[in-house]
C-alpha cells in the first residue's frame, strides 16, 4: 500500500464517537488490571513452593488443576453476558479475581493453593471472555482493527505486574502484604472504569445483513464491520442440520481449530508464567529479582508484539503473521535450551512471548465475526479451548521436571510452536485491496 491510498484511508475512516473512545480506554484498563493482578503472583511462586514444600510434581498438578475452574465457569459466559452484559461481568468477576488472589498469597497448603487458583481461574475466565466480548463492541464502534492493542495492555499490565512481584521478593515484602496492597489498588480501579463502559445491549453495534446494490453487490450505505483482515475466510454457513450450541458442524469445527491455536499459545505462555522464575533458579541458581525476569521478558516482547501487532496484521493478515511467530517461539527457545544460560533463557521467553503475540486477539475476533456462530457463543467456546493449554501443561512439565530436569521439560515449547504451525491455516490470509 503506497502513501497516497494509506491517506485516502484515512480521510475516508469515519471519525470514532467520544463515547467509544472512552469505552476504549475503559476496556483497555481492566485487561491492564487482569494482566498485572495475577502476574504480580508469578515472581512470588518459588516462595510459595519453598513454604508449603511442594515438590514440581505438585505444585505443577495445583497449578495444572486450577484452570478446571476456568473451563467450567467459561461454560456459563455466554449466559451471563447475555443476562448482564458484557460490561458488568467483566467487571465483576475481575473484582473477584483480584479477591481470589489474596487467597493465593497466604495459601498454607497444596490443597489451600489449588482451591485459591480454582476459583481465580473461575473468575479470570469469566472475565477474559466478556472483556473480550465488550472490546469488540468498541472495535465494531471504531470500524477498523484495535484487538491486538487491548491484548498489548493486558501484557504491558502483566510486565508491570511481574516487575513489582520481582521487587516485591527481592526486598522481601511478606506475601500477604502484596496481596492486600493488590487488591485494595487493583479492585478501586476497575470499579472505576465501570462508568466509561458502552451502555445497552452487546448485540447493538453488530451490523444487519447488508443490503445489496441491484447489482449483487453490498449497498454502500451499510454499516461497516470489522476490518476483513481480522476475520477468517469462511465459506457461506451451509443448511441448517445437526446444531451444537446454535452452531453447525462446520462452523463449530472452525471455532474448534481456532481453540487448538489457543491451546498451544496458553502453553507457550504458562512456560514463562509457571515455570519461568523456577527454571532460572534451578538451573542458573539466579537471584530472586533476575529470576522473575523470565517472566518479565516473555511478557515484554509479548506486549511490544501486541502493540505493533493491529499494523502487522493489516499487512500480513493473520495466518503469516501466526505463522512467522511460531518459527521465531521455535528457533529462540531451541537456542535457550541447547546454549543455556541466563542471557540466551531470558532471549528464548521473549522470542516465545513475541511469537504468540497476535494469537489470543486474532482468535478471539475470528470466532466472534464467524458467520453462523450466535454472539457470544464462538468466543465464548475459543475462550473455554484456550484454558486446556493452561490446564493440561503444568502437570506434564511439573512430571517431567521432577523425572528428567527443568531445562528437558521446557522443549515442549518448541512442540508448542509446531502445534500452531499446524493450525494456523484457519486464520485469515492477507487483506486485499478489495477488502479494503
Amino acid at each position: 500500500m503506497n502513501a497516497h491510498s494509506s491517506s485516502a484511508d484515512d480521510a475516508l475512516r469515519p471519525a470514532v464517537p467520544r463515547d467509544a473512545m472512552l469505552a476504549r480506554r475503559a476496556v483497555s484498563l481492566i485487561f491492564f488490571l487482569n494482566g498485572a493482578s495475577f502476574c504480580a503472583i508469578l515472581p512470588r511462586y518459588p516462595e510459595l513452593v519453598e513454604s508449603i514444600g511442594l515438590s514440581n510434581t505438585a505444585f505443577g498438578l495445583a497449578v495444572g488443576l486450577g484452570p478446571l475452574g476456568g473451563l467450567l465457569a467459561g461454560l456459563f459466559a455466554a449466559r451471563l453476558m447475555s443476562r448482564f452484559g458484557s460490561a458488568r461481568t467483566s467487571v465483576a468477576f475481575q473484582l473477584l479475581a483480584s479477591t481470589s488472589h489474596l487467597a493465593i498469597y497466604v495459601s498454607g497448603s497444596w490443597l489451600w493453593l489449588t482451591a485459591a487458583l480454582l476459583l481465580a481461574q473461575a473468575a479470570d475466565a469469566l472475565t477474559d471472555i466478556s472483556m473480550n466480548a465488550h472490546g469488540m463492541r468498541v472495535e465494531r464502534r471504531y470500524r477498523r482493527s484495535i484487538m491486538n492493542s487491548y491484548h498489548g495492555w493486558w501484557s504491558l499490565g502483566a510486565v508491570l505486574g511481574g516487575l513489582l512481584g520481582a521487587a516485591a521478593a527481592q526486598v522481601g515484602l511478606p506475601l500477604w502484604a502484596q496481596g492486600v496492597a493488590s487488591l485494595i489498588v487493583f479492585g478501586a480501579l476497575v470499579l472505576g472504569s465501570y462508568r466509561f463502559l458502552l451502555p445497552g445491549d452487546d448485540s447493538t453495534e453488530r451490523a444487519p445483513v447488508a443490503p445489496t446494490d441491484g447489482a449483487g453487490g453490498a449497498s454502500s450505505d451499510s454499516p461497516a464491520g470489522p476490518s476483513a483482515a481480522s476475520a477468517a475466510e469462511v465459506p457461506p454457513v451451509a443448511p441448517a442440520g445437526r446444531r451444537i450450541a446454535g452452531m453447525g458442524l462446520r462452523s463449530l469445527g472452525l471455532v474448534a481449530a481456532l481453540g487448538m491455536v489457543l491451546v498451544f499459545a496458553g502453553s507457550t505462555e504458562d512456560a514463562g508464567n509457571t515455570w519461568g522464575a523456577l527454571f532460572m533458579r534451578s538451573t542458573f541458581e539466579a537471584t530472586p529479582f533476575l529470576a522473575g525476569m523470565a517472566f518479565v521478558a516473555l511478557q515484554g516482547a509479548q506486549t511490544i508484539g501486541r502493540f505493533t501487532g493491529d499494523a502487522i496484521v493489516d499487512r500480513l493478515g493473520d495466518r503469516v503473521t501466526a505463522r512467522v511467530g511460531a518459527l521465531i517461539a521455535l528457533v529462540g527457545m531451541s537456542i535457550a535450551l541447547l546454549l543455556p544460560s541466563p542471557a540466551t533463557a531470558l532471549l528464548g521467553f521473549a522470542a516465545a512471548g513475541w511469537g504468540i503475540a497476535t494469537l489470543f486477539p486474532a482468535a478471539f475476533r475470528t470466532a466472534d465475526n464467524l458467520p453462523g456462530v450466535p454472539s457470544g457463543v464462538g468466543i465464548t467456546v475459543v475462550g473455554w479451548f484456550a484454558r486446556l493449554g493452561f490446564f493440561l501443561t503444568p502437570p506434564l512439565v511439573g512430571a517431567l521436571a521432577d523425572a528428567l530436569t527443568l531445562r528437558y521439560a521446557l522443549w515442549l515449547v518448541p512442540i508448542y510452536a509446531l502445534g500452531i504451525l499446524a493450525f494456523s491455516g484457519v486464520l485469515s490470509t492477507r487483506r486485499t485491496a478489495a477488502q479494503g
